[in-house]
């Protein structure tokens, strides 16, 4: 172990890093936000169903590196260009979404289907029953595994220092490179993605707490 060739390389992975955290951020919020529409959707026009299931199941049986060299390389061939980190995003936020709708449909199946009955007997619209009854009880039983995929997606995002993306997969194969150090670079990637995963957790456990401090929704 070279305390000094970590030292040495420390700022660089702090900016790849932030880089790294950023994108992951941003494709976990993009993605659970286009999960729950499709969830959303789904419960609400039943129609869609073969169209969901598709959707998942392509996104799902099919390998992230796969998808992301389809927006990468594929799209620009007819016509549709993105640089490294908007397809990096968009590729992340796409993977995520069919793991996230599948979360919220198995939390929205879990609601008693009384309580749905009771809210149709009481006048309320499909939408009223989606958003004061379904949605916050959905939520709360979400949040623990939405919290894992979040992690998921941030560990994937190792992936998209395929297409030069220079984040901390990217920057300690350049380190390795201009070095020839392995036990450096990597054990220090490997600090930093344990870090940002355990922020996550950390973030998901209070969000959880502040939750379980307010009061459930009656039917």
């Amino acid at each position: 172990m070279n305390p000094d060739l970590i030292i040495e390389i420390l700022p660089a992975f702090l900016r790849a890093a932030w880089l790294t955290l950023w994108l992951s951020v941003l494709a976990i919020a993009l993605g659970a936000v286009l999960g729950f529409g499709l969830n959303a959707a789904l419960q609400l026009a039943p129609r869609v169903a073969p169209l969901y299931r598709a959707f998942v199941w392509v996104v799902r049986g099919t390998p992230f590196l796969a998808q992301l060299f389809v927006l990468y390389f594929g799209l620009p061939q007819i016509g549709l260009a993105m640089d490294a980190i908007t397809a990096a995003v968009v590729g992340l936020a796409i993977y995520g979404s069919a793991y996230f709708a599948e979360i919220f449909r198995a939390c929205w199946q879990s609601i008693p289907r009384g309580q749905v009955e009771a809210g149709r007997v009481f006048g309320m619209s499909r939408l009223a029953i989606l958003r004061h009854i379904e949605w916050p009880q959905a939520g709360r039983l979400a949040i623990p595994m939405l919290v894992n995929q979040a992690i998921l997606v941030l560990k994937e995002s190792s992936v998209v220092s395929i297409i030069t993306v220079p984040e901390l997969t990217m920057t300690a194969g350049t380190v390795v490179a201009d070095t020839f150090s392995y036990l450096e670079p990597y054990l220090l990637l490997g600090l930093i993605y344990w870090l940002m995963a355990l922020a996550l957790a950390s973030l998901g456990r209070a969000t959880e707490r502040l939750i379980a401090l307010t009061p459930s929704p009656k039917a």
